[in-house]
């Protein structure tokens, strides 16, 4: 049986998210079910994929009926734990919890992200924006900002992931929201790209076919557990985890460095961004957040 493949994170992060909904500690219902809170914690982060029979203790000691307890059941329908491909709007929430509890458990992480800032760059002004433009229902930016900008703590933590970040030139150019955001975000980018972890490069847009062409797709890399391609848009995400496929993938991402500018030529061009925004604005980032 897999362990940590999307459908078992997605099956934990199910369970974990109706737990909380019902404000019951992990503790307490590890104690109703007369396990330890070690096992059910190991359940909800998808290292240990439970079977049918244990997903029903489960519901039956949270008391999750109807809809909510027919897709969780589904999700545990296949004990094999082979991948869950895709999924939709409905399940967003289980979509972003999954791709939190894989991005936090990956050694490494790359994105290709050919028309905006990759999520884990992004400030809030930006995202906001996003979603604002994107029509998100009103009552949730505040929570999806939140929760994305939560995500960011991989790259800040004491041991933080690996990160390279391909963006588009084009995404420099981008205008969301004031001109104020424009400026926050780049000189965002500026800081995070000289950590030493952080390989963030600018992929020009005068260029000849390269893998990246084919669209957008993030690496999760874990080498001592299972590693994924992940897909997403608007409507959807796939989670990949064949190995010949993240293979491919992998084998790609030199290909996209030696196509895109250097990391210092990628600091300079980003740096002519801002000073061309800071000129046309007139004033710097910081008297920017100094105004705010």
């Amino acid at each position: 049986m897999h362990r940590s493949t999307s459908r078992a994170i997605a099956l934990g992060a199910r369970i974990r998210n109706a737990r909380e909904s019902r404000k019951l500690s992990q503790r307490k219902l590890a104690r109703q079910l007369g396990v330890s809170d070690s096992l059910l914690s190991r359940s909800e982060t998808g290292s240990r994929f439970l079977a049918r029979d244990e997903v029903e203790l489960i519901l039956n000691a949270l008391e999750v009926a109807g809809p909510e307890r027919d897709g969780i059941l589904d999700l545990a329908a296949d004990t094999s734990g082979s991948p869950l491909h895709v999924i939709d709007v409905p399940q967003e929430r289980i979509q972003l919890a999954c791709l939190i509890d894989i991005e936090a458990m990956a050694a490494e992480i790359v994105n290709w992200s050919p028309q905006l800032v990759p999520g884990l760059l992004q400030v809030p002004g930006y995202t906001r924006s996003i979603m604002e433009r994107a029509r998100k229902p009103r009552n949730e930016i505040d929570a999806r900002v939140a929760l994305r900008m939560g995500r960011r703590a991989v790259l800040t933590r004491d041991d933080p992931v690996r990160y390279t970040a391909v963006i588009g030139e084009g995404v420099l150019s981008q205008r969301f929201g004031d001109p104020e955001v424009m400026l926050e975000q780049l000189s965002h980018l500026l800081r995070m790209g000289a950590e030493p972890h952080v390989d963030l490069r600018v992929m020009p847009s005068a260029t000849d076919w390269h893998p990246g062409h084919d669209g957008q797709f993030s690496l999760l890399i874990d080498d001592a557990a299972v590693s994924y391609v992940h897909f997403e848009n608007n409507v959807s995400c796939l989670f990949v985890q064949e190995e010949d496929v993240v293979a491919r993938y992998r084998g790609w991402v030199p290909r996209l460095l030696e196509t895109a500018l250097s990391r210092e030529e990628s600091a300079s061009l980003i740096t002519r961004h801002l000073d061309g925004l800071e000129g046309a604005h007139g004033g710097s980032v910081e008297e920017v957040e100094q105004e705010r």
